[in-house]
C-alpha cells in the first residue's frame, strides 16, 4: 500500500501535502533508497508554502485520486521545501536551466534512481492547457521513456 510520509515532518510547506493521495517522500536516504530498490524514476517536486502555482498544481493533480495512482504506481515521489533545503533546490533549478527550460516554482524534476536528472519543467496542468501537456501524460511518457528507452535518459 501506498504511504504518505509527511505527516511528522516539520515544515509547513510538506504538511501541506500531508494529507494528498500521492505516495509523498521526504528527501533524504529512505526516499533514495527505495527508488534504488525499486528501479523506477524518481519525480521530485519543488515548491514552498507562499508559491500560487505550487498550489494550483497541488489541487489539480496532487489531491486527484487518478493522478495520484499514476504517480504511485511509476515514480517514487518526492516533496521538496525549498525554503528548507535551498542547496536541493539550486541543485535541480540549475539542472532545469542547463536543460534549456526556463526555472520557476513548483520545479517538477524526474530523476534517475540515483538522483540524476533527465528530464524536468515547472508547473503541468492536470489537463493540457496554456500550451502545455497534461500532467498525466507527462508522467506516463517519461516512464515510458524512462523504461523503454535509456539512452534517451543517460
Amino acid at each position: 500500500m501506498s504511504q504518505n510520509r509527511l505527516a511528522q515532518e516539520t515544515s509547513p510547506y510538506l504538511i501541506q501535502h500531508k494529507d494528498n493521495p500521492v505516495a509523498w517522500w521526504p528527501w533524504g536516504p529512505d526516499a533514495l533508497n527505495e527508488a534504488r530498490r525499486t528501479g523506477k524514476p524518481i519525480l521530485l517536486s519543488i515548491g514552498y508554502a507562499a508559491c500560487h502555482w505550487c498550489h494550483v498544481m497541488a489541487h489539480e493533480s496532487f489531491e486527484d485520486e487518478a493522478t495520484a495512482a499514476v504517480m504511485n504506481e511509476l515514480y517514487v515521489n518526492i516533496k521538496v521545501d525549498r525554503e528548507e533545503r535551498p542547496d536541493i533546490d539550486e541543485i535541480y533549478m540549475r539542472a532545469l536551466q542547463l536543460m534549456g527550460e526556463q526555472g520557476g516554482w513548483p520545479l517538477t524534476m524526474f530523476l534517475t534512481p540515483d538522483a540524476e536528472p533527465f528530464w524536468g519543467g515547472t508547473y503541468f496542468p492536470k489537463q493540457p492547457n496554456y500550451g502545455r501537456p497534461g500532467f498525466q501524460d507527462v508522467l506516463k511518457t517519461v516512464a515510458r521513456v524512462f523504461r523503454d528507452e535509456p539512452d534517451k535518459v543517460e
